[in-house]
């Protein structure tokens, strides 16, 4: 297996035999990456997947003695779901709790700057509940979406519900890929994260020139 060779992996072996370490961390980065922290939750999935991949084969990657502990990728994905639910879940409260002057602090300001909350609040209004799922698949706008949904005051149990399905959607399957596939799902993850991109790119393009036509003709019939 040519891809055990490379330094990444060689480095990340050697957590893959201290599964108490690397379960803690998945929570704290997963928290971590709920509140804005400037590392994207995927980058931590894989990581965690790929260690499982290699407590899952022995035979290439050679514990340190036998019957050592490993990288469970049940367990993994149980703890990332949970983590990422209930961090979700604390930014929501935090939105109800403090109501909109939350959205004006300085430091929220400072992460995230006015356009991009004006924009998160329009997709929220346009959106309703639904828009708790879209921004669990929005890298970068996941905080402030779920800090909008509570300042909306969504109800708790229909948040619960869309972000826990598109959670379950999201992030289980990325550990269950990486830790059954390992370096096949990763090179098929650069492609449907390309496919992904183009897809989003052409949705964008769909809505920038059905808003430019709306203002087109509003424009000709005022006139």
């Amino acid at each position: 297996m040519e891809f055990a060779q490379e330094p990444i992996f060689q480095w990340m072996s050697q957590f893959a035999y201290q599964p108490g370490i690397v379960y803690a961390a998945l929570i704290g980065m997963m928290m971590l990456s709920a509140v804005g922290f400037p590392l994207p939750e995927e980058v931590t999935l894989i990581s965690v997947g790929i260690l499982a991949f290699m407590g899952a084969n022995p035979d290439h990657f050679p514990p340190p003695y036998p019957g050592a502990p490993v990288v469970n990728v049940h367990t993994a994905a149980i703890i990332a779901f949970v983590a990422v639910v209930v961090s979700d879940t604390l930014i929501y409260v935090l939105g109800r709790f403090f109501g909109r002057k939350i959205l004006y602090h300085p430091r929220v300001q400072r992460l995230f700057p006015a356009d991009m909350m004006k924009k998160v609040e329009e997709w929220t209004h346009k959106y309703g509940a639904y828009a708790c799922g879209i921004f669990r698949f929005t890298p970068g706008l996941r905080f402030p979406g779920h800090l909008v949904c509570g300042v909306m005051k969504f109800p708790v149990w229909k948040f619960l519900v869309i972000d826990g399905i598109a959670a379950a959607i999201s992030v289980p399957t990325q550990i269950y890929l990486l830790a059954h596939y390992g370096e096949p799902i990763l090179n098929k993850l650069r492609q449907f994260k390309l496919v992904v991109l183009a897809v989003f790119a052409v949705i964008v393009l769909y809505f920038v020139v059905k808003r430019i036509h709306k203002k087109w003709v509003t424009r000709n019939v005022s006139l």
